[in-house]
């Protein structure tokens, strides 16, 4: 006859529980099982290296001029050169590093629009959903007069005013760009608001901007990240569209935009002048968008079917 010792049970526990991978480890294989976010961000990665990286990466000087040597096709063309990759634009510029310094500017301005957007419309969100009744009322006016206002429309409008430079377009695209930040923030909070660690910490006596900074802004960062790299993709298109109507970032700023612009003129001789930065930039808003689509889904419990 066999006989269990009291041990057995707790001994038993203590196994399954060591055996069950950490927190970290299970974040780590839903990361790697998750193929469009690593494709996202092996792809985003490699942009963001080769921006970082563009004074050291880029074989020729971007803004330097030779019109001798003006639309060079690519190499692999037959009348290509591998002294210019990719070309050269109708200045004789060589467009490869362009290309290289085109990838900051998108990149500063997708991540500064974000921060901008994304610090107005939090703090209108979250003190809307916390609050509530007037400052409810008065966010939510808000977010309706700006979902009234065509981006685009408003966009050119200033650009028009005040003129087209980085600063303008970041300063611009910040100021537009905040009501989904608001909308996600405010919703999220008013569904936090009586959650109880919220009740614990009131109990406690903890101040209003300690429960929303330490209890309630960490418990919406995975909806704020997921917001802010679709904000950010939306923003590197409209500066490319700014700058495509010329009220963007000027000449000679490499842009990706703004290469698009200055070769449409030579697009059904030299179809590469657009195509090339065309694709580089689809590339680079499919990228950030894989990654906020993973981030998404890796956020959730149990993943999405």
């Amino acid at each position: 006859m066999t006989t269990t010792t009291p041990l057995a049970p707790a001994v038993a526990s203590a196994l399954t529980t060591a055996a069950e991978p950490g927190p970290w480890r299970r974040i780590l294989r839903r990361m790697l099982g998750h193929r469009g976010f690593i494709l996202g961000a092996l792809v985003l990665a490699v942009i963001a290296i080769a921006a970082l990286l563009a004074p050291w990466l880029a074989p020729h000087d971007p803004y330097a001029q030779d019109v001798t040597r003006r639309l060079i096709p690519p190499v692999w063309n037959a009348k290509g050169s591998w002294e210019h990759v990719l070309g050269t634009d109708n200045l004789g510029r060589d467009y490869l590093s362009r290309l290289l310094f085109g990838a900051r500017v998108s990149l500063l301005i997708g991540l500064s629009v974000a921060c901008i957007s994304g610090l107005i419309g939090t703090t209108m969100g979250v003190l809307a959903g916390y609050y509530g009744g007037r400052v409810d009322a008065v966010v939510s006016y808000l977010i309706t007069t700006r979902l009234a206002m065509p981006v685009v429309l408003v966009a050119l409008a200033m650009a028009s005013l005040v003129g087209g430079s980085v600063t303008v377009v970041i300063v611009l695209l910040g100021l537009l760009l905040w009501d989904r930040f608001a909308i996600v923030t405010r919703s999220v909070t008013q569904q936090l608001r009586d959650a109880e660690f919220i009740a614990s910490a009131k109990t406690l006596g903890a101040s209003t901007p300690y429960i929303l900074l330490r209890e309630l802004l960490p418990n919406i960062m995975g909806a704020l990240t997921v917001v802010a790299t679709l904000e950010m993709a939306h923003a590197i298109l409209l500066e490319a569209t700014l700058s495509f109507l010329g009220l963007g970032v000027q000449p000679p700023t490499p842009s990706w935009g703004l290469m698009v612009a200055e070769g449409k003129a030579y697009m059904f001789f030299q179809p590469w002048v657009i195509l090339i930065p065309g694709v580089v930039l689809a590339v680079l808003v499919l990228a950030i968008n894989l990654v906020g689509d993973g981030i998404r889904d890796l956020a959730t419990p149990d993943g999405r079917s």
